[in-house]
């Protein structure tokens, strides 16, 4: 019986080999590319999908398979249209965004400090926060038309907000007894601020501009489609207008990656070492 559990036991350690070679070999390329490692929750989602229009469930033209949008991504690059509206997208979000921190971080400041402020504007910006961005596009189009000043507005509107919310909430989080030390040794209101309050709210600061950032994307986005004649959204909905699905599928995946690519790879580990660097913490 020894001998035959002895003869037996190779079999199933060389079964588990590729196993454990396999995950050695993702170990080490997730060590090396830890991008990498963000990929492999899309690798099922990816495979159902293939598997649902290889097997025909709905009409190729209604759902396109991957190899069809891989194809259809491959003809705009060589076009020069995707690179060219993705371009577009991308400019008039960081203008717009870095309107929207202009406006938003001041502004926060403003409220969050003088008590009077607060009285007068936290008002007002509760009640222009309740109308949504889209809710200002047909005045915008009779004042300004279809165009870039439109689109910027919608964008600098919706970055706007949560900017300001979050740096009121980072201003008021920051302890009465380091404003006291702070002006017991000395400080003057400028120094106060720029060396007490405004690093303090700092990591408030940037979860607001992350928020806003992703806000702004999807506004962007629904603007194009109505107002815009370039952009990401135009080209989706240009599409809907040829029939082509293919097309819109692509638009919502370069949409989802892009944006991925912003927040984890950019705005989250910028959050984190704020966080770190100037975040309010006792041990």
């Amino acid at each position: 019986m020894r001998e035959a559990a002895d003869i037996a036991s190779p079999p199933a350690a060389s079964a588990a080999s590729p196993l454990l070679a396999a995950w050695s070999w993702y170990v080490r390329l997730t060590a090396r590319w830890p991008a990498v490692r963000s990929l492999v929750p899309f690798v099922p989602v990816v495979a159902l999908w293939w598997i649902v229009a290889e097997a025909g469930v709905f009409p190729r033209a209604f759902f396109p398979s991957p190899p069809d949008v891989s194809r259809t991504f491959v003809s705009l690059i060589e076009k020069g249209i995707l690179p060219e509206y993705l371009e577009d997208s991308v400019v008039r979000l960081l203008v717009g965004t870095a309107a929207g921190m202009a406006i938003g971080i001041p502004l926060g400041l403003l409220v969050g400090l003088s008590s009077r402020a607060y009285k007068a504007l936290w008002p007002i910006v509760l009640f222009f926060q309740a109308i949504g961005d889209i809710a200002w596009l047909p005045i915008l189009l009779i004042w300004f038309g279809f165009g870039l000043t439109t689109m910027t507005f919608v964008i600098v509107y919706t970055v706007m907000f949560p900017v300001i919310f979050n740096t009121v909430l980072g201003v008021r989080s920051v302890p009465t007894d380091l404003r006291r030390a702070a002006l017991s040794l000395g400080a003057g209101r400028f120094a106060l601020l720029t060396e007490v309050m405004l690093p303090g709210a700092l990591p408030n600061i940037m979860t607001g501009l992350r928020n806003g950032l992703g806000y702004g994307w999807r506004a962007l986005i629904a603007a194009e489609m109505i107002v815009g004649t370039s952009g990401i959204g135009f080209l989706m909905f240009d599409a809907r207008r040829a029939g082509s699905v293919v097309e819109i599928v692509l638009g919502m995946i370069v949409l989802g990656i892009l944006w991925y690519i912003v927040d984890s790879w950019i705005l989250a580990p910028i959050e984190r070492a704020t966080g770190q660097r100037w975040g309010l913490t006792t041990r």
